[in-house]
């Protein structure tokens, strides 16, 4: 596979290996979404979809019941959700989604980690039109068939399904998340994950040693806090 392959996979096991990163990003990520749309996940999709992902990562339940309880807490701060958009090192684009109670100290940091990798942050909206977003499910393929499961969630919004190794990953356009949802739970499966990606709509393949340049400017993102996810054209 290559030198590069071999250290982007290192790289990613090192870097979500990390529960005592990976939870608190969880966890904010819980707390946000019952905030925002209420405390409970029957009716509040971005709240279910986030103890999903939370339990594919094999969080606490514990952990997972404090990160709700604690969208009550009045004296909890409001967490402003944003996105920013910036080219890396050899032109990747990069596209951060952050939730933080500090808006001034994440958006230096932010800034920091493209200056530092000879990037810089671009306007707002500019990189859009260069990702498709999507909302994607992942299932267990045990006991599924995956065309007649297609068949069924077509009218509820799928673009495409994806068989990999033992799971099925499912696409549909991110506006059709609710739909999709409403669809598997009509089945009774539940996703062991899912979520809304920024797909590149052109991946582009770097070089190996381009990707090693790339890919430390990316762990020092995703270490961050404050940071939810990061998106890039990479191939």
């Amino acid at each position: 596979m290559g030198r590069a392959f071999e250290y982007r996979r290192a790289a990613k096991e090192k870097r979500w290996d990390k529960m005592s990163k990976l939870f608190p990003k969880l966890s904010k990520a819980i707390t946000v979404a019952a905030k925002e749309g209420g405390t409970d996940p029957e009716m509040n999709f971005k709240l279910r979809a986030a103890i999903q992902n939370a339990k594919a990562e094999n969080m606490p339940k514990d952990n997972i019941d404090s990160a709700i309880k604690r969208a009550s807490d009045k004296e909890l701060k409001d967490f402003i959700e944003q996105t920013f958009e910036g080219k890396g090192p050899h032109g990747v684009l990069v596209i951060v989604e952050i939730a933080t109670d500090n808006i001034t100290r994440t958006t230096a940091n932010i800034k920091s980690y493209f200056n530092k990798s000879d990037g810089n942050l671009v306007s707002p909206g500019s990189l859009e039109f260069m990702f498709e977003r999507k909302a994607v499910f992942h299932i267990d393929k045990l006991n599924q068939e995956p065309d007649e499961l297609e068949l069924f969630l077509i009218d509820y919004g799928l673009d495409e399904i994806e068989i990999n190794n033992d799971e099925i990953i499912i696409y549909g356009n991110y506006t059709s998340y609710g739909t999709i949802n409403k669809g598997l739970n009509e089945l009774e499966i539940k996703p062991s994950k899912s979520l809304l990606k920024r797909i590149p709509n052109n991946p582009v393949d770097f070089g190996e040693d381009q990707l090693i340049e790339i890919e430390k400017m990316l762990d020092k993102m995703e270490d961050d806090e404050d940071v939810q996810y990061v998106f890039t054209n990479i191939a």
